[in-house]
């Protein structure tokens, strides 16, 4: 079964905690998109905002930073259930080991641009195994951008070659094209300015997830 998890980036973050508080009982996380500015073009939150929504619905932080071993535990002690690191970031395999020696869940991301071979070391026995990928189906650094169709064909590789595996898709996704995410194996469909612009963020909500 599908779970939405809206992006609180996408949110008004001057009443943030008032909107997590809306969507959380039908969310199977709260996405985190934490940007530094260098990684991707744009600053976010830190771990004092992601600890403010401590609580509400598990903690999904999407690291889209450098060097994401300097970001690990700090996120841990705010509370993350799952966190992910770029797969084009610095030393992502040692970020990935130090998420799962915090037994938590560590996600490898993905940008549309990078060859979706670089993500197989990361589902392999011999190293640490990642518990999920996250299909970015947008270049990461902004909310509110086109889907990529390309990502289908992404996520359906990912299924075939790795059937156990959690598979997270962020980026573009709406009413009008969950279903067809769903369909190609997705797990998490990540959701912001379709859930938090609209008029009602909760139904929203639930039509992404497929519960209306």
């Amino acid at each position: 079964m599908v779970v939405v998890a809206p992006s609180m980036l996408g949110a008004d973050f001057g009443r943030l905690r008032e909107m997590a508080e809306l969507v959380a009982p039908i969310s199977g996380y709260l996405h985190m998109d934490v940007m530094d500015g260098h990684f991707v073009p744009n600053l976010t939150m830190g771990p004092d905002t992601v600890s403010a929504l401590k609580g509400l619905a598990p903690l999904d932080v999407h690291l889209m930073v450098t060097d994401p071993c300097n970001f690990i535990e700090p996120f841990v002690e705010a509370g993350a259930a799952m966190i992910s690191v770029h797969v084009e970031a610095n030393e992502a395999m040692k970020a990935i080991r130090m998420i799962k020696e915090k037994n938590i869940k560590s996600g490898i991301a993905i940008k549309p641009s990078t060859p979706l071979e670089s993500v197989m070391q990361f589902l392999t026995p011999e190293y640490y195994e990642a518990d999920m990928v996250l299909v970015m189906s947008v270049e990461p650094g902004f909310c509110g951008q086109k889907f990529h169709p390309e990502a289908l064909e992404r996520i359906g590789k990912i299924r075939e070659m790795k059937p156990e595996v959690l598979i997270e898709v962020d980026g573009g996704i709406g009413t009008e094209n969950a279903k067809s995410v769903q369909d190609a194996g997705a797990d998490i469909l990540v959701a912001g300015s379709a859930i938090f612009n609209a008029e009602d963020p909760l139904t929203a909500a639930k039509k992404i997830a497929g519960l209306e």
